[in-house]
């Protein structure tokens, strides 16, 4: 434990740890509006590309073929608080979020396989986030410096501020092959690659009491840009119970990364503060994941469907130096596995589709007790849940109408966590903290604001069936 929490203080960034979970750890999961309304919900149901992302067995419901596209509007607000005060921040995109089809091919034999069917999806999304944190003027960090006369003197610096802001997309891209044998058993399998191209970045404002200046300081090793490949596999069955009652399953391996890194590094000079930049590469094995479901589907017009994810190991980065063993320590000590419920229904009224979906996502790091500021500017041992990563809840709502070859579909999310949002943290010893062009800012003790994010998202498919 003494090793993970010295790396929660002294890590590169507390964004390595975020990123890691939040998007190596985890994948899009923006589908058509069908499956966007019923809150990713359809492993025992499938019929559509979009099995892909849940149970690739889905594939083999399908008994004709599909085509669709997606289009996806997001808002995206972080309200950040500490201290009383609070800031907003909203970030709106529309863009393409997924596209998928079905190939059926029926076996006109005297075979009980009736059925195999090839499918692909690709589900994109944006990572850009922000999150702006309100400055606390009890919070002191005192600092020594050589005055203009060459004489040492102590400063006091105060914490006005800091933000955490991240640009970069995420793609994911499913092959897949599914079967049905005799209407009733239904296997599948896929392929799935992976992208993500990140740029992040860790600033925090500080005012100096001698000068009454005020300036901006990053944190060691930001800026930094990573892009990303990673390859999965996926293989899944669903067994029809009754006409009325299904069960699935499926295994989805861990991720494997190869990242590519360029970030920069900060060194005290005789002249003040200097900068050099720096490549790197790692590897990183996400956890492997298995999901339960099952679906009672009672007539031709409602189907109601349940699933359950849980993750089976934990991140683990390939160890080339002290920071990748210090990080997977922390991830050993601290991190809990992926825990996520969905469940999902639709109802049909002649050519009128009814969808609404919920989900519930468990914060994937242990509670832990951290050294940090008080609103007082007081320094303690404080323990907290939901760090850097919060549980998620999901409500998703839905409308369609079939035209027959053709169907148009539209979706709404709302996507809600709230978390504590660590920073400012940094080792003198270890040149961890936050640098200016002219010196360094170091303490032993966090700030902690309170995030709460807020995800309406709007959804628009249209498809075609053949």
């Amino acid at each position: 434990m003494s090793i993970s929490v010295a790396y929660f203080a002294q890590a590169q960034n507390i964004s390595t740890i975020r990123n890691s979970l939040e998007v190596y750890s985890n994948t899009p999961m923006i589908g058509s509006s069908k499956f966007n309304a019923m809150a990713g919900s359809n492993g025992a149901l499938g019929g559509d590309a979009t099995s892909l992302m849940t149970n690739p067995a889905g594939l083999g419901v399908a008994i004709a073929g599909d085509a669709s596209a997606t289009l996806f509007l997001s808002n995206n607000k972080n309200t950040s608080s500490l201290a009383g005060s609070s800031i907003n921040y909203n970030i709106n995109k529309f863009t393409l979020g997924n596209a998928g089809g079905v190939a059926t091919i029926q076996l006109m034999t005297e075979s009980a396989w009736k059925f195999i069917n090839i499918g692909a999806n690709i589900s994109m999304q944006s990572l850009e986030d922000y999150v702006e944190s309100p400055g606390n003027a009890n919070v002191i960090i005192p600092k020594n410096l050589i005055n203009s006369s060459g004489n040492p003197v102590v400063g006091n610096m105060s914490y006005l501020g800091h933000a955490y802001n991240r640009y970069g997309n995420q793609t994911k891209f499913n092959l897949g092959v599914g079967a049905n044998y005799n209407n009733s058993l239904y296997v599948g399998a896929s392929i799935n690659m992976h992208y993500a191209e990140i740029d992040q970045y860790d600033s925090a404002k500080f005012g100096l009491d001698l000068d009454n200046s005020v300036n901006s300081f990053d944190k060691q090793y930001t800026p930094f840009s990573e892009k990303s490949n990673g390859f999965s596999a996926t293989i899944g069955v669903i067994g029809k119970l009754s006409n009325q009652f299904r069960l699935g399953a499926s295994i989805e391996t861990p991720t494997w990364w190869n990242i590519d890194r360029a970030f920069r590094e900060y060194s005290d000079g005789n002249d003040g503060i200097y900068y050099s930049n720096y490549v790197e590469d790692r590897n990183f094995r996400s956890p492997m994941k298995a999901t339960v479901s099952g679906a009672f589907v009672p007539n031709k017009n409602f189907a109601i469907n349940v699933d359950y994810t849980l993750g089976l190991t934990k991140p683990k980065y390939t160890v080339d130096g002290n920071a990748e063993r210090e990080l997977n320590s922390f991830f050993n000590d601290n991190y809990k596995n992926l825990s996520e419920v969905r469940v999902g229904a639709e109802y049909r009224i002649k050519a009128f589709r009814l969808r609404g979906g919920y989900s519930y996502m468990s914060s994937p790091i242990d509670a832990m007790t951290i050294n940090s500021y008080s609103n007082a500017g007081v320094a303690g041992d404080n323990n907290y849940s939901n760090l850097v990563l919060g549980e998620r809840n999901t409500i998703g709502a839905g409308v369609g109408y079939d035209f027959g070859n053709f169907y148009v579909d539209a979706a709404y999310q709302n996507i809600s966590s709230k978390y504590n949002n660590p920073f400012l943290k940094g080792s003198a010893a270890d040149g961890t903290g936050y640098y200016s062009g002219d010196f360094d800012v170091n303490t032993p003790t966090s700030v902690v604001s309170s995030v709460k994010n807020n995800r309406n998202n709007f959804f628009l498919t249209f498809g075609w069936k053949f």
